[in-house]
């Protein structure tokens, strides 16, 4: 039997995915982390990045995410995502013209948040690569 425990996604307009898994790999902004059965209690903040998972039927779910929370405590994940998508509900279109758009705000320099627009960029770029994969 395989060994599963719970997860939560939740963003702050509604909940993306609940239910039981077997592994979890998520972005950490310290760098990539998977998350097993009976894993010790943490608390890590996410980044710009694609998490993994494998629910009870050993099916792979993707998620494009872009920051938030992630705890584990007794056998239980909460991730208290910023913005998460599964793969199946990305717009690549739309996330292209964002992309575009950022490009367009970093070349110009024009009372732009640099930042901002790069943050922006890596946003649709991740969501992009998670789709088309």
């Amino acid at each position: 039997m395989t060994k599963i425990f719970s997860l939560d996604i939740v963003t702050p307009s509604k909940k993306v995915y609940t239910g039981f898994v077997s592994s979890v790999s998520a972005p950490g902004v310290c760098g990539g982390f998977q998350v097993l059965v009976n894993h010790a209690t943490m608390l890590s903040q996410i980044g710009i990045g694609e998490m993994k998972l494998l629910d009870e039927q050993n099916n792979e779910i993707h998620f494009s995410t872009s920051g938030g929370f992630f705890e584990v405590n007794n056998n239980k994940i909460i991730y208290l995502a910023e913005t998460t998508e599964p793969k199946h509900e990305i717009d690549v279109t739309r996330a292209k013209a964002s992309m575009q758009r950022a490009e367009e705000r970093m070349k110009h320099k024009v009372s732009v948040d640099l930042a901002r627009a790069l943050h922006a960029y890596e946003k649709a770029k991740n969501r992009i690569s998670v789709a088309t994969k």
